[in-house]
């Protein structure tokens, strides 16, 4: 049983899996500069904004991380899980994570950040 909050744990997750997206974008940036494409610039601009909101948001998880005395550190990783320590007020958690289970995740948040969010901000607000 877990003594951190939903919110918290949220936030933690995302110290997790921000940093993975940025780096599969950042690797995606060389692999669209050395391709075929006719036009590349499209394409890496998208992945450069996508990567600034991506930055953006990090810097907010950081932010209220160090506020709430919240910290994250991954202890060891093998082919099938990765375990992560967690500090919560005072409080100490280990979580192991099915690396799959990290790998489905990553690719959801990077199909959120590259197209979802563009939908998000353009839908007509509920009153």
């Amino acid at each position: 049983m877990t003594r951190i909050p939903e919110k918290e744990r949220d936030i933690m997750e995302k110290a997790i899996y921000l940093p993975m997206v940025l780096t599969i974008l950042n690797r995606d940036i060389g692999v669209v500069e050395t391709s075929a494409f006719k036009l590349r610039k499209p394409y890496l601009e998208l992945i450069e904004e996508t990567m600034k909101v991506i930055q953006k948001e990090m810097a907010g998880v950081k932010r209220y991380m160090k506020q709430n005395s919240l910290r994250v550190e991954r202890l060891k990783q093998d082919e099938a899980f990765t375990m992560y320590l967690f500090f919560y007020q005072g409080y100490e958690e280990q979580h192991n994570y099915f690396n799959p289970r990290i790998r489905n995740k990553v690719q959801e948040l990077m199909t959120y950040y590259l197209f979802k969010r563009h939908s998000l901000q353009n839908a007509p607000a509920n009153n």
